[in-house]
């Protein structure tokens, strides 16, 4: 795509599947013999929870939420409001949240203080990439793909006003 807002790559597709494919053995593994529900935040970790499905070698069942954190469209408030809640309990299940990037980390701590309220067996997180820089919280996911330094990311599910999303990289947004 020849696009000037597409900056340099952040993370190439290859080691996109590459690593997807390593967090779908660790997780298969760890989470053999036990039901996982995965939790999708949309919209951003669709492409990351579809491929990650895909290499899992357990069942599992899948919802979505989506949830708004407001503040500017490039940094995060904190103040979080859910969009779409789960269709499914999750009282006694194994969840694991499937989380595109972890930034501040205010909208996931929040999600997770959330969901814990729900009493599920066990809560962990999926996060496909990190900003350990631009942490504000005590967080760090027990499952992590890459970490990249503070530039706004676009592709494989991340988005800047609603486009990008379908970039098979990720890269970062110039300008």
């Amino acid at each position: 795509m020849n696009d000037p807002a597409i900056g340099e790559t952040l993370v190439s597709s290859e080691d996109l599947r590459r690593r997807v494919a390593e967090l779908g053995k660790q997780i298969s593994e760890e989470y053999e013999g036990r039901d996982l529900f995965m939790i999708g935040v949309l919209k951003g970790a669709v492409l990351f929870l579809a491929d990650l499905m895909r290499s899992l070698t357990i069942s599992c069942e899948v919802d979505f939420m989506a949830v708004s954190s407001y503040g500017s469209q490039t940094d995060s408030s904190g103040v979080v409001r859910i969009l779409k809640d789960l269709d499914a309990p999750i009282e006694g299940r194994h969840v694991l949240i499937i989380e595109d990037i972890v930034d501040s980390g205010l909208t996931l701590q929040y999600l997770m203080r959330t969901l814990a309220a729900r009493n599920p067996a066990s809560l962990e997180v999926c996060a496909l990439l990190t900003k350990p820089e631009r942490l504000r919280v005590d967080l760090s996911p027990r499952y992590l793909g890459f970490e990249i330094p503070n530039r706004f990311a676009i592709g494989y599910g991340l988005d800047h006003g609603q486009r990008y999303r379908n970039l098979d990289y990720v890269a970062a947004l110039n300008g």
